[in-house]
């Protein structure tokens, strides 16, 4: 490639990687929170999945302040919700089921309450935004753990392993109703990261605990997939790839998924789905996801497929404002589902920080391999 173009491409790069960093600084909440889209009335709320990736992008963004004040907001939270969590965590220990109710909240609003139930559009018990936030946690703070984060990170682990044999939610909050690859591997990557962090040989028992059930009851074929009972590929399963690394670059477990996501999951126009059968808004190519393949494409060394996910990105930049949605609807795999999600909830999200977030942890990544 011309080093001309190859400037072009560093310069475009960096205009969109700054805009990503003001667009996730002006959606921070004063209380750290960061809300998935502020434009968006059913997305404005604080996930912790969402915001973990946020802080994680600010954090590579030298915006390492922004990180730390939504990290302080989780442990915040965190302690003004301990009585549930113990709770919770006693009655999981004793077996059976429980209601979602008596167990923490995937989205909190942006003053780290609950969700009035009146207000609820969706089920609200997922854990890998937990395991997220812990992962997040470790990469913030170098593997150095501030004195203040510790009872948060301990209770989140101790949550985490007295509760993620239990059905939840995945990722999407669609399904409900038993285990699914890409929470399992959150769960996995953030007791390992508390493990690390609190020196608990216990919580690093747990950890491994529940990566063999990941590679033992949702491998298959040589290939992770999206659920025990649903072989599917979903592009969430990325993660056990990148970043929580549960899998190594070069593993033929992470090729064979990686490749599957790329076969399965891209479609006409370039750009990555969720999985078959997604009809949200049509179910239509996901900014947030095309980077998550372009910043697998980096670690392994395709710099055409890098490139490729990244032009697909940036041209769904919407103008004014440099903003990026969270999908693309112009290549549904149900056309006919689109109106109807407008017309319930309004346009697709713009801006999603979570789609600039997964840009700036692309592009940089690209930088370290000295790509651009």
């Amino acid at each position: 490639m011309p080093r001309q173009v190859d400037d072009a491409i560093a310069r475009s790069d960096l205009e969109l990687r700054r805009a990503g960093v003001a667009i996730i600084r002006a959606g921070q909440a004063a209380s750290g929170a960061y809300v998935a889209c502020p434009s968006y009335e059913t997305y404005r709320f604080g996930w912790l999945r969402d915001g973990s990736f946020c802080a994680a992008a600010m954090d590579v963004a030298g915006e390492s302040d922004s990180a730390a004040a939504f990290h302080a907001w989780v442990v915040r939270t965190l302690e003004a919700h301990a009585e549930k969590a113990e709770r919770a965590i006693a009655q999981a220990r004793l077996g059976g089921e429980l209601p979602h109710e008596l167990l923490l909240p995937t989205r909190y609003t942006l003053d780290g309450a609950e969700e009035p139930a009146e207000d609820e559009a969706w089920p609200n018990f997922q854990l890998d935004g937990y395991g997220t936030w812990l992962w997040a946690v470790e990469q913030h703070c170098g593997g150095i753990l501030d004195d203040a984060f510790a009872p948060a990170v301990r209770l989140a682990a101790r949550y985490l392993a007295a509760t993620w044999r239990l059905p939840c939610y995945d990722c999407w909050e669609e399904l409900g109703d038993g285990e699914h690859g890409s929470t399992l591997a959150a769960v996995t990557a953030g007791l390992d990261a508390a493990a690390r962090l609190l020196g608990d040989a216990e919580i690093a028992t747990q950890a491994d605990a529940v990566r063999w059930r990941l590679f033992g009851a949702l491998l298959r074929d040589g290939r992770l997939r999206k659920g025990r009972e649903d072989d599917r590929m979903d592009a969430s399963l990325l993660w056990a790839i990148v970043p929580f690394g549960l899998l190594a670059i070069d593993d033929p477990r992470a090729r064979a998924t990686a490749d599957a996501v790329a076969a399965d999951l891209v479609g006409p126009s370039g750009g990555v789905r969720r999985y078959l059968g997604d009809t949200f808004y049509g179910g239509g190519e996901w900014t947030l996801l095309t980077a998550w393949l372009g910043w697998q494409r980096v670690l392994a060394g395709d710099r055409d497929g890098y490139l490729e996910c990244k032009r697909w990105v940036a041209a769904a930049v919407r103008q004014p404002g440099d903003e990026l949605p969270e999908q693309v609807t112009s290549a549904p795999q149900d056309a006919g589902m689109v109106e109807p999600w407008v017309e319930r909830w309004g346009p697709v999200a713009t801006p999603l920080l979570w789609s600039h977030a997964m840009w700036i942890l692309m592009t940089r990544a690209a930088e370290d391999a000295g790509w651009s």
